[in-house]
């Protein structure tokens, strides 16, 4: 049996930081429908990772040996992260966004670090280490109760709007818990491939899952627009009523959440347990939380502000947390 490697301080430190850096930047990606709803998920979700994909061509130019180097087992690996947990993943999250607002689904993407910590402690435990499961209960009990805090509230304020469309929320609840399940396989499975090529660059893994995704995200901007033609779509295509706006936040959202915010997953990966690492994307949930404020103009309420820090102290006691090898 294979012993995991122990990682030093400074190791465990940096991977921590890249990780609050990814879900800075991942946040992005909740406010993108938001800004731009009259577009339907579609075009948010091939628009962006077209994208990120024209922008890692150059970027595989500069890394060509690096991506020589990459066989064929690496290459299907990327297509299937590129494939579940960029196009199908964002598909479902913006579907949602534009059902049930960016509250909800941000919730219900928040309990991701709860989902891949427990994960990644039954798949993964041979080779990282296992967390106790006494000591790992009480920070995802407390992560758990900050998302049912700020769940609370937002629910409550939901219910209380005349207009809402209960069916359209539960249809947003749905594609959101989609989005859940392609976000657990993705990072497990893509820290399997960084932890066995500790060797690779995880820029260079960034660039190849932008260059995997690119053909996907063609194929879906030509199948929507075929579609649209044939269905007599109002959608003005390819660009849509706002263009300039539209070519600015895809190129935006391409750079910085995918290209950008991958690049700095990766290398927390490279860094840190899985079953730790899963905790720490409880960052992207109170970075999409802090710009969907923004966004409203509006100070949370207190509720949500004890949810937030029940979130914090969650990953503060995760972080504490070591695994007992096998």
């Amino acid at each position: 049996m294979l012993m995991p490697m122990p990682q030093p301080p400074a190791a465990l430190t940096g991977g921590i930081f890249l990780s609050l850096a990814a879900g800075m930047l991942w946040g992005l990606v909740f406010v993108g429908p938001l800004l731009l709803p009259d577009y339907p998920a579609a075009l948010h979700t091939f628009g962006r990772y077209l994208a990120f994909g024209l922008i890692a061509l150059p970027l595989a130019y500069i890394d060509r040996a690096e991506i020589r180097r990459l066989g064929r087992s690496d290459w299907l690996a990327a297509l299937k992260l590129a494939a579940i947990g960029n196009v199908l993943y964002y598909l479902f999250l913006a579907s949602a966004i534009q059902r049930a607002g960016g509250a909800l689904p941000t919730m219900i993407i928040g309990t991701l670090p709860v989902v891949i910590a427990v994960s990644a402690n039954v798949l993964n435990h041979q080779r990282d280490g296992r967390f106790p499961w006494l000591k790992l209960a009480p920070p995802l009990a407390l992560i758990l109760l900050g998302i049912a805090c700020v769940n609370h509230v937002e629910w409550t304020a939901l219910l209380q709007n005349p207009a809402a469309d209960t069916t359209r929320y539960i249809t947003g609840a749905v594609l959101a818990v989609g989005a859940v399940v392609c976000w657990t396989w993705y990072p497990l499975k893509n820290a399997d491939w960084l932890r066995g090529h500790p060797d690779r660059n995880p820029r260079v893994w960034a660039t190849a899952q932008g260059l995997a995704t690119l053909p996907l995200a063609l194929l879906g901007y030509a199948a929507y627009w075929l579609w649209a033609s044939a269905t007599n779509d109002p959608m003005p295509m390819p660009l849509g009523p706002r263009p300039l706006e539209f070519l600015g936040l895809m190129v935006a959202i391409g750079l910085l959440a995918s290209w950008l915010g991958t690049l700095c997953w990766n290398a927390a990966s490279q860094r840190l347990p899985t079953a730790l690492a899963g905790q720490l994307i409880v960052f992207e949930t109170l970075a999409a939380l802090t710009y969907a404020f923004w966004l409203r103009g509006q100070w949370p309420e207190p509720l949500t502000l004890a949810g937030i820090a029940l979130l914090i102290a969650g990953v503060i006691g995760g972080v504490r947390i070591k695994a007992k090898t096998p």
